[in-house]
């Protein structure tokens, strides 16, 4: 009699490829929900974040606006070297000392300087402004020079109605300067011939890889002659008969603020707060300083596309960021 095969068992395992095969799914299916509850939360922190800086800006503006009602001195600030491509350029500068001299709150504006120099052709954009500003609005602009108000920075002071220094201010440098490198030398030590052709005799003006040439060196010098008198003229304007004249005076020296005092580049001590208490008489400060906008800076930060499109967003929100 055959013995009868026995049923297979009920509760026997799968092979092991399938329980690895399983395995693998569930936990393919467990790092995609981790992955996906990740995401959830990052969005909503992002969300979140944008409507705290939104709700930000907008308190921000109502608490300026608020203030825009009382008596006020309108500070501006001009702040590291003064050029084109950087925050303290002629457009940014002017734009806020028009908007500070329009507000009829404002009792007077303060500038407040620390900068070594920088574009004579920016500063003296600015310092033009000042003086136009100055007659067709008849009001008060107290420069206050912190670290260093140097070259470019002082011709920016020196139109304003008075300047204010601290003790240790380093002020002046009434002068002009244009640098660079000659190689010639080196190039002959290595054996490196320069070989520059030109349209015009002078297209290689001060050639750093050339001997110098001494008529190119004396229209140079002229140049710079010419935009010094420049300088100096801004400084006697501005300064009238405060300025205590010596030899040295436009020689391009550095003083500390309590020689120039002295010497009548500077009015007297100050800080932006005394300025406004106890000269321009208001002692509120509401800063008029235009600086980069959010567009501006996400630009910056992450290309103008992804920046633009950002701030366009938010405005189709019916946001104004400022």
């Amino acid at each position: 009699m055959d013995e009868a095969t026995p049923a297979p068992s009920a509760n026997k395992s799968p092979p092991d490829w399938e329980r690895s095969t399983l395995e693998k799914l569930l936990m393919a299916t467990v790092r995609e929900q981790r992955a996906a509850r990740r995401w959830r939360i990052f969005f909503r922190l992002l969300w979140l974040s944008v409507f705290v800086f939104i709700v930000a800006m907008l308190m921000r503006d109502y608490a300026t606006r608020a203030t825009l009602t009382q008596p006020h001195t309108a500070l501006i600030e001009v702040r590291g070297v003064i050029a084109s491509d950087a925050p303290a350029n002629a457009h940014a500068v002017v734009e806020s000392l028009r908007a500070a001299f329009e507000e009829p709150t404002a009792k007077g504006v303060l500038l407040l300087i620390s900068s070594p120099g920088g574009s004579p052709v920016q500063a003296g954009i600015i310092a033009d402004e000042i003086h136009r500003l100055r007659a067709l609005h008849d009001k008060p602009v107290h420069a206050v020079i912190e670290e260093v108000g140097a070259s470019a920075a002082y011709y920016v002071a020196s139109a304003a109605t008075a300047i204010h220094v601290d003790k240790a201010s380093l002020v002046g440098s009434i002068g002009v300067m244009m640098d660079g490198f000659g190689f010639t030398e080196l190039m002959n030590k290595v054996g490196v011939e320069r070989r520059l052709l030109t349209a015009g005799a002078n297209k290689g003006f001060m050639d750093p890889f050339s001997p110098p040439n001494e008529a190119q060196v004396q229209h140079t010098q002229q140049m710079l002659d010419d935009i010094h008198q420049q300088f100096i003229e801004v400084v006697r304007k501005g300064r009238g008969e405060r300025l205590r004249e010596t030899p040295e005076t436009f020689s391009g020296l550095i003083w500390s603020g309590q020689r120039a005092v002295d010497k009548g580049l500077a009015d007297g001590f100050g800080s932006v707060s005394s300025v406004a208490r106890d000269v321009i008489g208001a002692e509120l400060i509401i800063d008029y300083t235009q600086r980069e906008n959010v567009a501006q800076q996400l630009a910056r930060r992450f290309g103008s596309g992804a920046g633009e499109a950002a701030v366009q967003t938010l405005r189709d929100w019916g946001w104004t960021l400022r």
